[in-house]
Order: structure tokens, then C-alpha cells, then sequence
């Protein structure tokens, strides 16, 4: 296992990293308007892109972000999902936390409150699972960048995400560190650590021009 992604998906690679600057990713059917305040994410420089999986609105900020692909994997979705959130679990309770729990269908949670959001796609008999840890939550930053329809609603979700959400107070070195002992631990794999080549990165600034940083695939819908 790799934790430094490669173009061949022969090996299943994890990747670790954070977001520099900070960005706010929309679900793949969501409308970029609709979800987030374009215009103070683009005062605040935040960066604004659209993920090719599911789900809702997200501010990456203060949080270890991983990406993991394989091969091999369970068809069935739950299956899956706890296959790969399971070195998360493993990750908190070894950074010292109790009641760490997987959440169906893909978060994890300690003592209830939701410290990890993952999401998947399948394409070419390829499983993707990307998510997050979060370090830290700021519920006033993430309503200023994110679009509540009222003043009297956004209070009430601000309050909601205080007591449903937080983050695990480690630095992010001590975070990937214990994940990528844990994912090695799980698959019973040893991870050779591999750095980005210049053609990853000349790929990766190409799809960018050409797809990802595009208005037709952050805009489209």
C-alpha cells in the first residue's frame, strides 16, 4: 500500500493532505450557487470546487483530509464504507479518544458527536473513498461561506453543528501518523511512502485547466 498516490491503481493507495488555502467542495449534484456565498469565499480566498462524489457542502479548513483506491472492496456500499472507515476508528482510539463508533451510512463518531465525513464513487471496478478528520470546527466561519436561507435558521444550524460536530484537537502530523499506522494495521500491508512526481503534478495542473477548474464542472448545474 502507497500513501502517496501513483497513476497506476494496480496498488491500493492512500493519500493524506491538507488544503492550502482553505476551499469549499460541492457534492457532485449540487448547484455551486445555491450552496455556498461565492462572493465571500472569493473576499475570504477561498477556493471553490465541485467533488465527483455525493453528498452536501464542505469547508475544509482545519482538518486531514485522505483519499484511499482499490480494487478490492465489497460490492455492498455499508460493507464497504466500514471497511475503510475502520482504521479511522482504529486512528482515534489510539490517539487516546473512547466510544469511537462507526456511523452508517459514512460518517464515524466519538461520544455521538461526528469527527469524520467520508464518500465514495466506483468507476472502472475502482472504489474511491475520500473524507475528512476534523482538527478543529468553526461553525461561524462555515455559515459565512456557506448559504442558510434565513438569519433565524442559520442561528439554529449554527447551534446544530456545535452539538452534533467536532474536531479532535491533535495536530495534523499526530493525525496522519496514527491513520496511516492504522490503514497499514488493517490491510495488513506495509506502506512504502513514495513522493508526487513532476508528470502527477503536470497531469494534475492539466485536468485542472482543462476540467476541474473550469466553470462547465464547477458550475454546471
Amino acid at each position: 500500500m502507497k500513501s502517496i498516490s501513483k497513476s497506476t491503481t494496480d496498488t491500493p493507495t492512500l493519500r493524506l493532505y491538507g488544503w492550502f488555502p482553505t476551499a469549499v467542495s460541492i457534492g457532485y449534484f449540487q448547484s455551486m450557487d445555491q450552496e455556498v456565498d461565492v462572493e465571500n469565499c472569493k473576499k475570504a480566498g477561498v477556493d471553490l470546487v465541485r467533488r465527483m462524489t455525493g453528498g452536501g457542502a464542505v469547508l475544509h479548513d482545519s482538518e486531514l483530509t485522505y483519499s484511499f483506491i482499490t480494487r478490492e472492496y465489497p460490492q455492498n456500499i455499508l460493507e464497504s464504507y466500514s471497511m475503510i472507515c475502520d482504521p479511522i476508528i482504529t486512528c482515534l482510539v489510539n490517539l487516546g479518544f473512547n466510544e469511537v463508533k462507526f456511523a452508517a451510512l459514512n460518517d464515524v463518531v466519538v461520544d455521538g458527536k461526528k469527527v469524520s465525513g467520508n464518500a465514495q464513487t466506483r468507476k472502472e471496478g475502482i472504489l474511491l473513498q475520500h473524507g475528512t478528520i476534523l482538527l478543529d470546527v468553526d461553525p461561524e466561519k462555515m455559515f459565512t461561506l456557506l448559504k442558510v436561507p434565513k438569519e433565524k435558521i442559520r442561528d439554529k444550524v449554527i447551534d446544530n453543528v456545535k452539538e452534533r460536530v467536532m474536531g479532535v484537537n491533535r495536530t495534523f502530523d499526530e493525525v496522519s501518523a496514527a491513520l496511516e499506522r492504522a490503514f497499514s494495521m488493517k490491510f495488513a500491508a506495509k506502506v512504502l511512502v513514495d513522493n508526487i512526481t513532476t508528470k502527477e503534478i503536470s497531469d494534475s495542473l492539466k485536468l485542472i485547466k482543462v476540467k476541474y477548474g473550469t466553470y462547465g464542472w464547477n458550475w454546471r448545474r
